[in-house]
């Protein structure tokens, strides 16, 4: 068992992509399993995905651990100072034009964990050095859209659910967003 003072992050960088990819499908394909349908699960991917502006703005952060005498990615996850709510590259409806930190808040974005080390303090590690860099770079609240199974930790940590929206993906599913806030 390992626990959060196990844990090291560093900034997320380009060559990082595929490792972030292969740990995004990963944690969407076993995390959702508890609540979530094998075809809601593939309507929820609509979604989620790498968003290059969150690398690209040295907002993205990767959580790793050492297992077997090897140094592995066990989440990924960050903030935004874009408009962009959700999403990936791929994800239609995007507004990448930054926010005005004196009247518009921060996103927590993309946040994902391995699944053999979910429950142990990643998510948790993941909110804190976002809300904490939001926090320097100005911002007062921030915001978040939650797929139900990232609703928990959101709720446990203060994030107050703001509305829900219902959009059906192509496999003719619904893929809930839950957009949550806090103040900072």
């Amino acid at each position: 068992m390992t626990n959060k003072a196990h844990f090291t992050h560093r900034i997320a960088r380009q060559r990082d992509i595929p490792d972030i990819i292969n740990l995004m499908q990963l944690s969407i394909e076993e995390n959702m399993k508890a609540f979530l349908t094998a075809e809601e699960i593939e309507a929820n991917k609509e979604s989620m995905g790498v968003d290059q502006t969150l690398i690209d703005d040295g907002t993205y952060f990767i959580i790793e651990s050492a297992k077997d005498g090897e140094i592995i990615m066990v989440g990924c996850g960050g903030w935004g100072k874009r408009r962009t709510l959700f999403g990936g590259n791929h994800t239609e409806g995007r507004d990448d034009s930054y926010s005005d930190p004196l009247t518009e808040p921060a996103r927590i974005r993309a946040m994902y964990t391995h699944p053999e080390w979910i429950r142990q303090g990643v998510g948790t590690l993941l909110l804190d050095l976002g809300e904490q860099s939001a926090r320097e770079s100005g911002f007062m609240t921030i915001e978040l859209g939650s797929t139900v199974p990232g609703e928990p930790l959101y709720l446990a940590r203060g994030y107050v659910e703001m509305y829900r929206e219902t959009k059906t993906a192509a496999n003719g599913y619904d893929n809930i967003i839950i957009k949550m806030s806090k103040s900072l």
